[in-house]
């Protein structure tokens, strides 16, 4: 599993011309799931978000949590972060897990999130999607296991 970890000043999700998901202040959360991913993945990097400590403390340094901020999380589904372009110029996504697979570690992760006290947004799992992202810092880390 991995994950692509943004600090935003606000993000949102548009699906068909509706947001189906926006925060302010927080973590904007690409998700992307691969096979032999399961419960054990989706849960460690879940817990190893909520506790990042990438927001700013009173003197200017990476020393908070999106909780110790009080921010939220939107979390999106991204099988494409399993791409792979070594080979010619169209991406394969054979590493990217069926979405039988994907859809319900990607709820998992987000629930898990939630039990964190982070409020938690999301987009729709297999939409075409209009994301909006205003970066904070930039700030960007990119977590597996």
């Amino acid at each position: 599993m991995r994950v692509v970890v943004q600090r935003v000043r606000q993000a949102s999700v548009t699906v068909d011309g509706a947001v189906v998901g926006a925060i302010d202040h927080g973590l904007m959360i690409l998700v992307g799931v691969t096979h032999g991913d399961g419960l054990e993945q989706a849960d460690w990097l879940a817990r190893k978000v909520a506790g990042l400590r990438i927001f700013e403390d009173h003197a200017g340094k990476m020393n908070l949590s999106v909780r110790d901020v009080e921010g939220s999380a939107l979390v999106v589904s991204q099988f494409t972060l399993y791409a792979d372009a070594s080979k010619g110029r169209r991406p394969s996504f054979v590493d990217a897990a069926q979405p039988e697979v994907a859809e319900p570690l990607v709820q998992r992760f987000a629930d898990t999130l939630a039990q964190h006290r982070i409020p938690v947004e999301m987009g729709v799992f297999g939409a075409y999607m209009w994301v909006e992202i205003h970066n904070d810092g930039p700030v960007t880390l990119i977590l597996e296991r």
